[in-house]
């Protein structure tokens, strides 16, 4: 037989995403258009032709990660392609942060540039045949387990935090066309998404930069707003008895329409509210855009509209200037806006955000001493509201169930977004004919709490 009419095998790229799902989101639409167009693509570098690595720029441990992780694709394969946040960074000598650092990666691009990424590779490793785009599921190549995944509404931020370099790196708020985000919405539920996860920098404000115009979806105008959005996403949802979950919401007053759909169960009641922190004054240092002495006032009339409301948030404790007075303040708000769950960041320098050139940088010490303090009252306030669970029924979405989940297995509830909040501990079912499947909802009975998880009984 000869050479030519040996089949070959489609070139192979390996791939790599860190960072935040807002990445993750990017990575996905990468990987579909590289299975579109006949790439194999894989999670190692071992036996792929070049490798492609999504970075994050956030915080210095990020940073770090991504340059090491580049560096590894490089020793381990040699051909690497450079994406993502820190792709758009600026190194100490002025130049690209990652050429300054690893000068042999074969490109560099920033966010969300999946067209830029794509002529990289071509130009690499020439694409195999031309796309035949059925090869490739309506939902995509998604990087999260089959029931669930992240629906990213809009890239960038207009906001101009002190602390935060986002808007540099993604730029101003750009929404997708409503349309769009709908028709991959639909998408993924029909490909059996069971839970459906809404990211941007600020959901809040998704269409505030086309003016809330009206686009169309099934022939139907939608107006390019959250209200409208929401609304759309949980009639969709709802045929498959699906979840809409919320995340980066901005406490904004148009929040308060979105609550009546969290009580009538239309999308769940759970809120990923960002505060940051709650002390007039350091919210001004950080140029926050909502108004912290409003927000124990909104989170009250939030939870007269809607009992059964979860919020998560993350706050930075040690900001540049923060008095031991505005420290309290924000352990007062956390015990009193009864936060379900909150994580905390000792305040981290990054390179080229407003906040180094504040007055009052603290020792690291007491940045991380004021993290631990914040975390342990925070942690007691959760432990708490959680108590309130035993006895309770809830809908568990399951994760893991080994075996069928005769021995038990892992799941969560509408309160537990995945990787960041608690989890729902599966006890073996005591009815022989129950069985726990993956990716599908089973009902059970809270008998006791673990720490921040629930420990539940299959019914």
């Amino acid at each position: 037989m000869s050479d030519s009419t040996v089949a070959q095998a489609p070139p192979k790229v390996g791939f790599v995403s860190l960072g935040c799902p807002k990445a993750l989101t990017d990575s996905e639409l990468i990987l579909t258009q590289l299975s579109a167009e006949g790439y194999r693509t894989s999670k190692t570098f071992e036996g792929a032709d070049l490798v492609i690595v999504n970075t994050c720029g956030f915080i210095d441990d990020a940073v770090k990660e991504s340059l090491d992780t580049i560096g590894e694709a490089l020793a381990e394969n040699g051909k690497v392609i450079v994406t993502g946040c820190l792709g758009a960074r600026s190194g100490e000598g002025g130049g690209n942060m990652v050429r300054e650092v690893h000068p042999s990666v074969l490109a560099v691009t920033g966010p969300h540039a999946t067209q830029e990424v794509m002529d990289a590779v071509h130009t690499h490793l020439p694409k195999p045949h031309d796309p035949f785009v059925d090869l490739v599921p309506a939902a995509g190549i998604k990087l999260t387990p089959g029931h669930y995944a992240y629906l990213k509404i809009s890239e960038g931020c207009n906001h101009r935090c002190t602390f935060c370099i986002i808007p540099s790196m993604r730029g101003d708020l750009v929404s997708r066309p409503v349309g769009d985000v709908l028709k991959e919405a639909r998408a993924l539920f029909e490909s059996g998404v069971k839970e459906l996860l809404v990211v941007s920098q600020d959901t809040s404000a998704y269409g505030v930069d086309v003016k809330y115009r009206t686009g169309f979806f099934d022939g139907r105008p939608v107006k390019t707003r959250m209200l409208e959005l929401v609304q759309a996403l949980g009639e969709l949802a709802q045929p498959h008895g699906a979840w809409v979950r919320l995340h980066y919401v901005y406490p904004y007053p148009s929040v308060d329409e979105v609550i009546p759909l969290m009580a009538t169960g239309a999308v769940l009641p759970y809120l990923d509210v960002p505060f940051q922190h709650s002390h007039p004054d350091v919210l001004r240092r950080m140029k926050r855009p909502a108004s912290g002495e409003r927000n124990l006032e909104r989170l009250q009339k939030w939870r007269e509209a809607c009992p059964e409301l979860v919020v998560r948030s993350t706050f930075i404790a040690g900001f540049p200037g923060e008095t031991e007075e505005e420290f309290e303040h924000l352990l007062d708000f956390v015990r009193e806006a009864q936060i379900d769950r909150a994580g905390c960041f000792a305040y981290s320098p990054v390179e080229g955000a407003a906040a180094n050139e504040l007055p009052g940088m603290l020792p690291a010490q007491v940045r991380e001493e004021r993290r631990a303090r914040f975390m342990a009252v925070a942690e007691a306030v959760s432990a708490k509201r959680l108590q309130r669970r035993v006895g309770a029924t809830m809908q568990v979405l399951v994760d893991s169930a080994p075996g069928l989940g005769r021995k038990g297995g892992l799941g969560r509830s509408y309160a537990d977004a995945p990787e960041i909040d608690g989890t729902v501990r599966l006890l073996p079912p005591q009815k022989l004919s129950k069985q726990l499947k993956v990716g599908e909802f089973t009902r059970a009975r809270i008998v006791a709490t673990e720490g921040h998880d629930l420990v539940g009984l299959p019914i």
